[in-house]
């Protein structure tokens, strides 16, 4: 029967790792981030790194594409932790490109050029002279950014000098390359130049497969053309690329274009011609508006699932407490922080005396019935920053922070005599029942995860029962 639910645990995993990249390079984030916690909620307990990190840097990505900037930051903070125990090169290559989008986004150029410095450095080991390319074209984007365009052009010449390296040959990346070296040329007032390279890129065939190339290609002719005051040409091309670009739909591009077109109407003084472009532009700016109230409604309504799912993850089904996965997660976490902090940590783990005689007797249903019943009196006896969990079957853990040994006994005495004087009925059947429970501490900072920690506590556990049960042990 185990064999069984691991194998069919093994396939979903399998499913979810080909699924969540998939929703994501199709644009559906919502679904993406969404079985991105599920990916994470069966890896976990395998400790299968390799589905963390697909959950974890999917989901950051797609937080990104939709705005969420912080959780985007939070989900690639968790992947890089994973990744320097247990990723390889590639793993932490995808980081670096993904740290820079976000720090990009983010306004933060300066961090935003060290990670392209990373991904140089990395890529170039791993001879991925593709990856080493963009990072150039990147860096030249953000020389732009700066103003300057000397060092733009530079970056950009390298990237295209790096692309030429790939193999197998990649012309559509060399062209993109050329396209950072095009605005390079126009901040620096080389017209001509500028003007040679987009012709040769708009005659390239090549183009006809790649229409976002090709409409920038036309956007950059309409800059070149305005900056040269050749005011009908520029208001032309950037028509080229209005069409262009309203074929895939990109509106922030489209607003870009409409915006020039409206002010070469006023350099051209052709009123009517402004007048439509106008209301052209008024157009787009409520689909945009309509974009973003469906992206807001669209980020509550994913913070309300992903806090449903999240709660799910960490929930037993039956009692309504944390899981074992949540316990063991938190609980290492709590030891780290309390090592540094020179604090105490008490750890209580308890089951019920004789609970499959009370299974044999009355039957599972009621047993389930006695183990809500405990949640709930234990429950009452806890403060909220602390844990109180179902490890598996009849066994429960309870975490106190800050709580030494000494009040952790005295915690876990209220406890025993609380379980002790219930009184449980269910269908004119009652019961009373009992506890042993095994108490720690965290051994003067020394137990710094949960197996450390769990394990002492289960050992006095056990001691308590072969004492007589309804105990606590709180010493080996």
């Amino acid at each position: 029967m185990i064999k069984e639910e691991n194998d069919m645990a093994n396939e979903d995993i399998i499913l979810l790792q080909q699924n969540v990249p998939t929703l994501r390079a199709e644009g559906k984030y919502k679904e993406c981030i969404e079985e991105s916690y599920q990916l994470l909620e069966r890896a976990m307990p395998f400790k299968d790194y390799k589905s963390m990190l697909i959950a974890y840097y999917n989901q950051s990505a797609s937080y990104y594409s939709i705005g969420e900037i912080e959780l985007a930051f939070s989900s690639l903070d968790t992947y890089n932790e994973i990744c320097q125990q247990h990723g390889d090169e590639a793993d932490l290559l995808n980081s670096y490109n993904l740290w820079f989008v976000l720090y990009e986004c983010s306004k933060d150029y300066e961090e935003a050029k060290k990670m392209l410095e990373e991904s140089i450095k990395l890529a170039k080991r791993l001879k991925k002279y593709n990856v080493v390319a963009n990072a150039y074209a990147n860096y030249s984007h953000l020389d732009m950014i700066d103003e300057d365009y000397c060092k733009a052009l530079e970056m950009a010449q390298i990237g295209l000098a790096m692309a030429k390296l790939h193999q197998p040959a990649k012309p559509i990346l060399e062209l993109r390359i050329k396209l950072n070296m095009v605005k390079a040329l126009i901040g620096l007032n080389d017209f001509g130049h500028s003007k040679s390279l987009i012709d040769e890129m708009i005659e390239n065939p090549l183009l006809d497969s790649f229409i976002r190339e090709k409409a920038e290609c036309y956007d950059l002719l309409g800059h070149l053309y305005s900056n040269m005051k050749i005011y009908r040409d520029a208001f032309e091309a950037f028509t080229q690329a209005k069409t262009l670009v309203e074929s895939y739909n990109d509106v922030y591009l489209l607003k870009s274009i409409q915006e020039q077109r409206c002010k070469l109407c006023d350099q051209l003084a052709d009123y009517n011609l402004g007048y439509s472009v106008q209301k052209e532009y008024i157009a787009l700016l409520k689909e945009i508006s309509r974009r973003e109230l469906a992206l807001t409604a669209l980020r509550i309504q994913l913070k309300h699932n992903i806090a449903s799912i999240i709660k799910k993850a960490n929930t037993d089904y039956l009692t309504g407490l944390y899981n074992r996965n949540y316990i063991e997660t938190t609980t290492t976490c709590w030891l780290e922080q309390a090592s540094e902090n020179k604090e105490s940590l008490c750890c209580m783990v308890f089951d019920i005396d004789g609970f499959k005689s009370i299974n044999d007797k009355y039957g599972h249903l009621y047993g389930d019935e006695i183990l809500k019943h405990i949640s709930k009196a234990c429950s009452s006896m806890i403060r909220e920053t602390d844990i109180l969990g179902r490890y598996g079957g009849d066994e429960f853990v309870i975490i106190l922070r800050g709580v030494s040994l000494e009040k952790g006994k005295i915690r876990a005495k209220q406890i025993l005599e609380k379980v002790r004087s219930l009184v449980i009925v269910q269908n004119g059947k009652q019961c009373q029942v009992t506890i042993s429970i095994g108490v720690t501490d965290n051994l003067n900072r020394t137990c710094l995860n949960f197996k450390e920690i769990f394990m002492i506590a289960d050992r006095r556990l056990y001691k308590a029962k072969r004492n007589g049960k309804n105990k606590i042990c709180a010493w080996d």
